[in-house]
């Protein structure tokens, strides 16, 4: 437990049979009448990560693209993930691990002085959350079936095959040739190259356009029309080679709340994984990426020590240790700003009768 909160919890025991003004609430125990009931702030973050998305389906002729076309096709299809931006947002919200019931009486001074320490944050309602939107967004999917209208060729041909057969002839038996032609189905390579042929007519036909040496007569909207659908057609029959793709964002939040008794303030914000995109701090299938806090250097430190007694016209409040945040992904910082964490911070008291000058 926190040593800050241990001397807190011991007079609690003392203040329920002395004074209801100001109090710590354990467990179970019951609010004093005419109390109203505080908690200390404490700071949470959520880092938002944006990641580039891209469904690929292969070819079915990829591995003949660079016999053909002579280029290079990838052959394997699959989702491909890159982190693309991470954003960091902190939120101030009631620490529960500790609530103080305060009796202000009729006193408007009080009163005032309790509501302008609210209004600066040093105290929170003990209920009070941070507003956080939820949303999901999904990866989009891409269809198995997309290049089964580019492939124009047949996918029949015609193979000749010579049979022998005997005939009784007048010099004896001999073997005489026989042509029989079957239709069979073509093999995957003879497509392939089939498409690549097809492909380079397209190509020579847009130069005959373009430089004029063809019998038909190209003009004006005609000559646009005719060039765009070249491109079309070519543009679809080399998806069969280099395949086909789907590209969107994926985008998801997670949260992180730190602790001061971790020592080196290091924690998993999420994981990203090149094939599945992502992922939460658990799923050990992704790479971590990591939110650290790192005292300033050069900030003064606090050498005070302040009497934390919670006793009659007494409050507490809490003040925030500034903080660098920083967000890495190995050895690479994807972002570094400052931060106030409040459950870093110091515990003060104050008390609440006093009068404040404006």
């Amino acid at each position: 437990m926190n040593i800050i909160y241990k001397p807190l919890l011991l007079l609690a025991s003392i203040l329920l049979a002395t004074s209801a003004d100001s109090q710590v609430l354990l467990s179970g125990e019951a609010v004093p009448k005419g109390a109203i009931v505080y908690s200390l702030p404490s700071t949470s973050f959520r880092i938002t990560a944006e990641a580039n998305h891209e469904s690929f389906v292969a070819g079915p002729y990829a591995k003949f693209a660079q016999k053909y076309l002579g280029i290079q096709a990838r052959e394997n299809s699959g989702e491909f993930y890159t982190l693309s931006a991470v954003e960091l947002n902190s939120f101030v919200e009631a620490d529960r691990s500790l609530s103080i019931a305060l009796n202000l009486g009729s006193n408007s001074r009080a009163t005032a002085n309790f509501l302008e320490m609210m209004s600066q944050g040093v105290v929170i309602w003990s209920d009070a959350g941070a507003a956080r939107d939820e949303s999901a967004r999904f990866p989009g999917m891409t269809d198995i079936t997309t290049f089964n209208s580019v492939m124009a060729t047949s996918n029949l041909t015609n193979v000749n095959t010579t049979l022998y057969k005997t005939v009784r002839t007048a010099s004896g038996m001999e073997r005489v040739p026989v042509q029989q032609t079957q239709v069979v189905e073509k093999s995957i390579e003879k497509r392939a190259e089939e498409m690549a042929n097809a492909i380079f007519r397209l190509r020579t036909k847009r130069m005959e356009i373009i430089t004029g040496e063809t019998d038909a007569t190209f003009s004006g909207e005609a000559l646009n029309a005719a060039i765009t659908e070249i491109n079309r057609l070519e543009e679809e029959y080399l998806t069969l080679f280099i395949g086909k793709s789907v590209s969107n964002k994926q985008r998801m939040s997670f949260d992180v709340y730190p602790v001061k008794e971790n020592p080196r303030q290091i924690y998993v914000a999420f994981r990203i994984s090149e094939n599945q995109g992502l992922l939460p701090a658990d799923n050990v299938a992704g790479r971590p990426v990591v939110l650290e806090f790192l005292k300033e250097t050069g900030q003064p430190a606090t050498s005070f020590n302040m009497d934390l007694t919670v006793e009659k016209g007494r409050v507490l409040y809490r003040v925030p240790e500034i903080m660098n945040a920083r967000i890495s992904d190995g050895q690479n910082i994807l972002l570094q700003t400052r931060v106030p964490v409040y459950q870093f911070g110091k515990v003060l008291s104050f008390p609440i009768d006093i009068a404040i000058g404006k």
